[in-house]
């Protein structure tokens, strides 16, 4: 049995129903999903930067004084931050380009593992679902592995003890049982259809 202390909280409690979870939301590589979303808000953001902004741009040129031209400074400045937002997308593209589901451990938590909690002190179970940040939606347990409850699920295993930090004081959890994503993508693939049934 492990203890494992000063893991800060985040704001939310996860899924405290793990049988209305659907672990079928894990039967691919997320990493797939993570990609598609990605792909479409670089385009979209290119597309703007390409081709709204200069128009809104020149627009905004045409006004004149632009020390004065309140739609030339928010042209600028959303084209700023479209400029930085395409940058960090394009970087996080290629941290997910590199994440290998093989070296994600099968015995112990890890991206896509599905876990079950017990807070000691409240005798609640807890589930939630280790994703990317992506992907994160703590209202449904699904919390990024760079979160602070993700930092101190990640590694653990059926029986450890982890001390949480929170603003009203620790909470102790303790780990019930654990579903990595190795195992949803057996399932998966089990659940293909054959040859047969394709051609019924």
């Amino acid at each position: 049995m492990l203890w494992v202390t000063g893991c800060p909280a985040i704001t939310g409690t996860g899924n405290r129903h793990p049988a209305i979870m659907d672990p079928r939301s894990l039967s691919l590589p997320i990493m797939l999903d993570i990609r598609k979303k990605l792909e479409d808000e670089i385009a979209a953001l290119e597309y703007e930067l390409r081709n709204e902004l200069p128009k809104e741009i020149l627009k905004a040129r045409a006004h004149g004084d632009l020390k004065e031209n309140a739609e030339y400074h928010a042209a600028k400045e959303r084209q700023g931050f479209v400029n930085a937002r395409l940058g960090q997308l394009k970087k996080r593209m290629g941290e997910v380009a590199m994440i290998d589901i093989t070296k994600i451990p099968r015995d112990r938590i890890g991206l896509g593992s599905r876990v079950v909690v017990l807070d000691t002190s409240k005798e609640e179970e807890i589930a939630y679902h280790l994703v990317t940040s992506e992907d994160a939606d703590v209202t449904q347990g699904r919390v990024s592995t760079s979160s602070p409850i993700g930092k101190c699920l990640l590694g653990k295993e059926v029986g450890d003890l982890i001390k949480l930090v929170t603003p009203g004081g620790t909470r102790e959890l303790e780990v019930l049982s654990l579903k990595t994503i190795h195992e949803f993508i057996v399932v998966a693939e089990d659940e293909k259809p054959t040859g047969a049934q394709q051609a019924t």
